[in-house]
């Protein structure tokens, strides 16, 4: 193998992938077992690719640290499954392969759970912290206003007479200094105070009598002038302040362990995944090529550009292993061979599935 396809024609690297002496079982369990094997390779790599993906999404602005933060058992993941050992203490090789994949279906199951709730309960935290981060920035139509205005602007502790914020559009900045202290009556002379200015609009205050504010919001809203619901109370803009700083701290707290959860539990995924390869390459070649167990599995990293010129190589090898893929032309077009790959689309005379160890960019 290792002559013609990486030595001679360069097409691709080999490595031993080593699988242990596992327990047979009867005909007819192999044959359940492969179809189940199936899915729960796919089931155990959608669950490891939706760790990789989270821990992308919470490292946020650090991002590009994600792909040295992905691991199996302490190792990169090329290193992972190019001298892959089976773990004995998971998955005992004296358990049946039923077994072996029932123990790697709750593990990965758990780990799914727990997953949802850790990271419903981190999005949840970190939603509440934009949204208040979002009400500090933005018009002065919507945002907070509270860490813009002082004590000083307002009228307090008054029985007749209190103290309105308005937003001016920029450009009737000069009409509002003109006509404020005509809009309604009872309106305090010369009480109109510039606060702050953003882009579009202006952050003005009045003060007039507590009676007269409703019809005052009115007769503004009529000019375009807004008033905007505010009451001056230092507690509660205390409080809102705190709570900012309360989850800022909140959310940089869960961080650490979050993070490293989900990198303990990718690797988890990750190694979980690898031996369902495993053993549904074991299952497959028992299938395929009989007792006594008399194969070996390899672990093929091809050179792109040379894929198809590696196809037929390996046939020139191993197309004697089976006559139909030979008559075939290396793929039996979806054709359903009972006990032999099971309608796989891609059938050829070895064992075959494709491994995609690539978890930052998601393809499959």
């Amino acid at each position: 193998m290792n002559n013609l396809t990486s030595k001679q024609n360069n097409l691709c690297e080999n490595f031993k992938f080593h699988i242990p002496d596992l327990k047979v079982g009867t005909l007819d369990q192999l044959v359940g077992l492969s179809d189940d094997l199936g899915k729960l390779d796919a089931y155990v790599e959608q669950s490891t690719r939706k760790i990789a993906s989270y821990l992308g999404d919470v490292l946020e602005d650090q991002r590009d640290k994600l792909y040295e933060n992905l691991q199996a058992n302490n190792n990169d993941l090329t290193t992972y499954i190019t001298r892959f050992q089976w773990d004995l203490a998971k998955y005992p090789t004296k358990q049946s392969l039923r077994n072996i994949a029932d123990i790697i279906s709750k593990q990965v199951g758990q780990i799914d759970a727990d997953l949802k709730t850790k990271s419903a309960a981190y999005n949840n935290l970190k939603g509440n912290l934009q949204n208040l981060e979002k009400k500090q920035t933005g018009s002065l139509l919507t945002r907070n206003l509270a860490d813009l205005v002082k004590r000083e602007h307002f009228i307090l502790d008054s029985e007749y007479l209190t103290t309105l914020l308005v937003i001016v559009p920029k450009q009737m900045v000069n009409d509002w200094n003109a006509n404020y202290e005509k809009i309604t009556d009872m309106i305090v002379p010369r009480s109109s105070q510039l606060i702050t200015q953003d882009n579009d609009y202006a952050l003005c205050t009045v003060t007039l009598f507590k009676k007269v504010v409703d019809e005052f919001k009115l007769h503004a809203r009529e000019r375009k002038f807004v008033v905007r619901e505010f009451t001056y109370n230092e507690e509660e803009l205390a409080a809102g302040k705190n709570e900012i700083t309360k989850l800022v701290t909140d959310k940089k707290k869960q961080f650490g362990p979050l993070v490293r959860w989900l990198k303990v539990n990718f690797s988890e995924c990750f190694c979980a995944w690898i031996h369902v390869k495993a053993l549904r390459v074991f299952v497959e070649s028992v299938l395929r090529y009989g007792l006594p167990v008399n194969f070996q599995a390899i672990l093929i990293h091809p050179n792109k550009k040379n894929t198809k010129r590696l196809r037929d190589v390996l046939m020139q090898l191993y197309g004697h292993l089976d006559g139909s893929a030979a008559s075939s032309g290396g793929n039996a077009d979806n054709v359903d061979i009972p006990g032999l790959g099971f309608g796989q689309s891609e059938y050829y005379p070895y064992v075959y599935y494709k491994l995609n160890i690539d978890m930052v960019e998601n393809k499959v």
